[in-house]
């Protein structure tokens, strides 16, 4: 796939059940990253908290693309936010 001036932007191929930290899609990743970093830290889940969540999203059938098919969500994003909660109507975090 070639970006608006003929360069790579996408590096593999894509992958329905990858989190944007395993398949950056232009550059999104950082978008969330710099998000989450500036994050007051209150408002931020702890890092096992957040690597759990993403556990979760990891395996389950609505992550398409690094985002919630629930939602519209990028997943890290919402997982890093100390007081959301998963959208399915199971609520697996």
């Amino acid at each position: 796939m070639l970006g608006s001036k003929g360069n790579s932007v996408v590096s593999k191929p894509f992958c329905r059940k990858c989190l944007l930290e395993e398949y950056d899609q232009d550059g999104a990743l950082m978008t969330v990253r710099e998000i989450i970093a500036a994050m007051p830290p209150e408002q931020r889940a702890d890092e096992a908290e957040y690597r759990r969540r993403l556990d979760i999203c990891s395996a389950c059938e609505q992550l398409n693309g690094g985002m919630c098919a629930v939602c519209g969500c990028y997943v890290e994003l919402r997982a890093a936010k100390k007081r959301q909660y998963c959208p399915d109507v199971k609520k697996y975090w």
